[in-house]
């Protein structure tokens, strides 16, 4: 039996007035009574309890997630059945466990911490989103936005009230199956991001017309809800009740996006990247969240309401957007979220169900699904979206995820759901999410729009034509290193160059993705970066004038999608080439100052997907231009052999046309492997070269020979410090000078070679070029490619 202790309120006493006792339960409130040591059942104490609860649903969602990601499912079936373990449907069912592991009177607590963290879930999906989107999407995502919602809504409410006509069924249900109906049609906007960005195809065509499209549907969705809450305020009559209502949403909505969202405007200046958000700040937003919620209760909203909207009025991304997100996101993504739905999942409890509610309710969600697949297709087939990508994009339009969830979960609470409809609407979602999810990653698949089967390098160009270059900058310490190769690059008469530079920007503080042109002062949160390229561009054309040919985009994504921006404008623009820098960055004592692993996964990403040839820029620190520098500029191209050396030596054939510029073709031969066919159709391809460039004194031909890997090492390691410019391949296939070198190789996105220049303990600072060239279908062009020497 529970012992208690009675607390007599002093100052009561001595005033002669009433006596106030209050008993607790001490063995829920001492954490020193329950512990192990002392015979004691932890389970019995509110705080071990709820720390249980939160750690072992969170240790079996995480289970889950990973037998479940090899068949392509989302986290969220993951999650709302590592709650469902928990639960009556489960080991919850045996009466003796439950009482132990989730009794009655800790739901109360479990619950009000799930709440919290909806609130600040829904807060920083708010701050990252842009609300001028939600208002103008665009007229192809509200028509997508608006059918989806309208015809799903009426068509699954007529059915409802079809089958309450014709069919029997319990007295909950019928109360209830309109709800169900009604719920089919929510498309909510952090359902559509979360999901497109586990898919990764957040920064494609489909995902971002998904995105605008379920944008519009929420804000739909939001202005329905309020009004609905409002009616229930309706019972006092219209002038106590309802009007009110409607004046206080009005009044809060219009007191954040008209008073605190300019004022947050003007005290974090966009145009201050480099600002630091203080703690004072963070905190302040913070605590404004907990008054937001508190005032959705006051003016008789859902205390969700007001998060949302506060976040709506936060400026998105940097400097304000993106301090919350770095501080929120973590947690919101990673613990509240999950811990939400696996909430939800304790809550279901599958021997509640009978087989005449299964059906019924079964009919409603799969006529939903299929009318709402109707209704986003034929409108996307309207303009022109190809048939796949239209059943894709209503595949994704058809997903379920926290909104439902927590829309459920509302009805329960308010018992306009008992717990067999709660059982039947969630499995409903994860039946749903389990199907959509491999189907789209099986249908839609993003890299394959940017394969082209056509070849697209700098060794099948012509001279005549124009040679197309798209480089791709992280941070201005790029710029300098980038331009000093399109200047050695000549522009000129014989020879016609276009530029396209892409400023690549970490997605942070923002849900929706941005490739646009830049133009001076148009992305002013990154100013810094933007305006510096586009400034050394415009530079760069006058310099050049008429002979090369400008542009420059922003791409704003995250970096697992990135590469998807880069393929789109590489394909668009037909370029030779794609130029990225490092993810190593040197210092100008010759010390590596940072590194950045998303660079580098970006740059596989682009080295497998992008449909022309790439070269990876190492800036070893050293910077010797091309323009002003009284000296030549010297170049190496290393030849060993195979598609990638042809591609640079093709390359470094065209920077000799250069006035400024010498060439050193360095070829490095086998000793003994003279009647070899590959050496044979290499000196044939050189000879080529050194054919087309009889007479020019700048262009030197050196055959260095070598017995095994170890010499070419330490060549490579003690006579190439001259240079400023170092090109060489990727790639050499079955090399015999480069056997066994390959075990010490640290960067695979460089090849062995290309990783022993870009080796901190190599004494040369020159700048290196690592080229691959274009694969089509993920295969190396063959060696016997029709030769095009400039």
């Amino acid at each position: 039996m529970a012992t208690s202790s009675s607390r007599v309120q002093h100052d009561s006493l001595m005033a002669g007035k009433n006596i106030s006792i209050i008993c607790t339960n001490t063995s829920l409130s001492s954490p020193y009574s329950n512990n192990i040591w002392q015979n004691g059942n932890p389970l019995k104490h509110t705080t071990s309890l709820l720390l249980f609860q939160l750690s072992g649903i969170s240790t079996v969602s995480i289970l889950f997630n990973i037998c479940l990601k090899p068949l392509g499912q989302s986290s969220l079936v993951s999650q709302i059945f590592g709650g469902m373990i928990f639960g009556p449907s489960f080991i919850g069912h045996n009466r003796q466990i439950a009482d132990n592991l989730f009794p009655k009177t800790s739901s109360t607590v479990i619950n009000i911490f799930a709440g919290f963290g909806i609130i600040f879930f829904l807060f920083v999906t708010g701050v990252k989103t842009d609300p001028v989107l939600m208002v103008r999407p665009g007229r192809k995502a509200a028509i997508i936005g608006s059918s989806a919602l309208i015809v799903t809504s009426v068509s699954s409410i007529a059915l409802a009230l079809v089958l309450k006509k014709f069919l029997t069924m319990n007295a909950n249900l019928e109360n209830s199956l309109v709800l169900i109906a009604l719920s089919q049609c929510l498309t909510g906007f952090p359902v559509i991001s979360t999901l497109l960005s586990e898919l990764n195809i957040l920064n494609t065509d489909i995902g971002q017309l998904a995105l605008a499209s379920s944008m519009f549907c929420d804000l739909i969705g939001i202005c329905m809800v309020a009004v609905l809450f409002s009616l229930k305020q309706s019972e006092s009559g219209v002038v106590f009740g309802l009007l009110p209502s409607l004046v206080s949403i009005v009044a809060f909505v219009a007191s954040n996006f008209l008073i605190l969202r300019p004022r947050l405007v003007k005290m974090f200046d966009p145009t201050l990247g480099t600002k630091i958000v203080d703690e004072k700040s963070i905190s302040f937003i913070f605590t404004l969240v907990l008054v937001a919620s508190f005032l959705s209760e006051v003016i008789g909203q859902h205390y969700i309401f007001g998060p949302l909207i506060l976040g709506l009025a936060v400026p998105e991304g940097p400097p304000l957007g993106a301090a919350i997100s770095s501080r929120l996101d973590t947690l919101a993504t990673t613990f509240f979220y999950p811990a939400y739905c696996a909430v939800s999942g304790v809550k279901t409890d599958i021997f509640t169900i009978n087989f005449q509610s299964l059906y019924i309710v079964g009919i409603v969600v799969v006529f939903a699904f299929v009318i709402k697949l109707i209704a986003v297709m034929l409108p996307a087939l309207c303009f022109s979206v190809p048939l796949r990508e239209a059943f894709v994009l209503g595949l994704v339009l058809n997903a379920r995820g926290i909104v439902e969830l927590t829309v459920y979960n509302l009805w329960k609470d308010d018992q306009l759901m008992e717990d067999q409809e709660f059982t039947l609407v969630m499995m409903s979602v994860v039946i749903v999410t389990a199907a959509i999810t491999p189907m789209i990653r099986t249908l839609y698949d993003p890299s394959k729009q940017y394969r082209s089967v056509t070849r697209s390098t700098i060794h099948n160009s012509k001279r005549d034509l124009e040679f197309r270059i798209l480089v791709c900058i992280h941070n201005h310490e790029n710029v300098p290193t980038i331009m000093n190769v399109l200047e050695a690059s000549p522009a000129n008469e014989e020879s016609y160059i276009a530029v396209t530079a892409m400023v690549l920007i970490e997605l942070v503080g923002r849900s929706t993705p941005v490739l646009a042109p830049s133009q001076p002062r148009m992305f002013r949160k990154n100013s810094s970066t933007a305006d510096r390229v586009f400034n050394a561009l415009s530079k760069y054309e006058e310099r050049n004038e008429g002979y090369a040919y400008v542009q420059s985009y922003t791409s704003i994504s995250h970096f697992q999608t990135m590469h998807n921006d880069i393929c789109r404008i590489a394909l668009e623009k037909r370029a030779n080439i794609v130029i990225v820098p490092f993810h190593k960055q040197w210092g100008i004592h010759g010390q590596i100052e940072f590194t950045r692993r998303p660079i580098q996964n970006l740059n596989m990403n682009v080295l497998e997907k992008v449909p022309c040839s790439v070269g990876i820029l190492v800036d070893r620190g050293m910077f010797v231009s091309v323009r002003t520098s009284r000296t030549k500029f010297r170049v190496a191209v290393l030849f060993i052999g195979g598609p990638d050396d042809m591609e640079s030596l093709a390359y470094g054939c065209r920077m000799v046309k250069h006035q400024n510029v010498n060439l050193t073709v360095i070829h490095f031969l086998l000793f003994g492997g003279e009647n070899s066919k590959e050496r044979k159709h290499d000196t044939q391809l050189i000879n080529e070269y050194r054919q087309a460039n009889r007479g020019n004194e700048s262009f030197v031909y050196v055959e260095e020979v070598f017995r095994d890997g170890e010499g070419l090492f330490s060549y490579i390691s003690g006579t190439l410090n001259n240079y400023h410019l170092i090109l060489v391949g990727r790639y050499h296939p079955n090399s015999p000078l480069l056997e066994g070198l390959g075990d010490w190789s640290e960067c695979p996105e460089l090849g062995i070679v290309g990783d022993m220049l870009a080796s901190p303990d190599l004494k040369t600072k020159a700048t290196v070029l690592v080229i691959q060239q274009q694969r089509i279908g993920g295969k190396l062009l063959t060696q016997n490619l029709p030769i095009s020497v400039p």
